[in-house]
């Protein structure tokens, strides 16, 4: 099974998203938010914030020490920054789940949980229901009324 990790994954989001993917996916969180040590010990690590010079580095670290197959980031700070990075992390094996183009893209913040959102890599949904967007976009997304359109999602 492959991993994947979702980053603010103290959120009540990034939960909800992790609930989805568990019959596919092994489901790891990080946050640089506080969080009890405890769960250090379990499916969580501790990451610095998006707007630490050695963001990237360190969650490239992390995806290749622990064998993550792909990052979801969740937080708009941190979105940027892997985005210009995003490149490196294809060339060790991981995706990171953003589309190609991010400032044309309309964000949705917290979505509710009556919201109906999907898992894309690359135009295709994560949990097998096909292509359901344009193959560059990648991430949590929320379809327009006319399904043309995702909506990117964030914690």
């Amino acid at each position: 099974m492959q991993k994947l990790l979702i980053t603010y994954g103290t959120r009540p989001f990034a939960q909800r998203l992790g609930r989805m993917l568990s019959t596919r996916f092994s489901c790891h969180y990080a946050s640089s938010e506080p969080f009890p040590e405890l769960l250090l010990k379990g499916d969580y690590r501790k990451i610095p914030t998006g707007a630490n010079p050695t963001f990237a580095h360190e969650l490239l670290k992390l995806s290749l020490d622990e064998g993550y197959s792909y990052v979801l980031p969740l937080g708009k700070m941190e979105l940027q920054v892997l985005h210009e990075t995003r490149m490196l992390f294809e060339e060790y094996g991981v995706a990171v789940l953003l589309p190609d183009q991010l400032t044309t893209r309309l964000l949705v913040e917290n979505p509710p949980s009556a919201v109906e959102v999907r898992i894309i890599h690359q135009g295709f949904d994560l949990l097998g229901e096909g292509r359901i967007a344009d193959p560059s976009f990648s991430g949590v997304a929320m379809l327009s009324d006319e399904e043309d359109e995702p909506l990117l999602c964030l914690a």
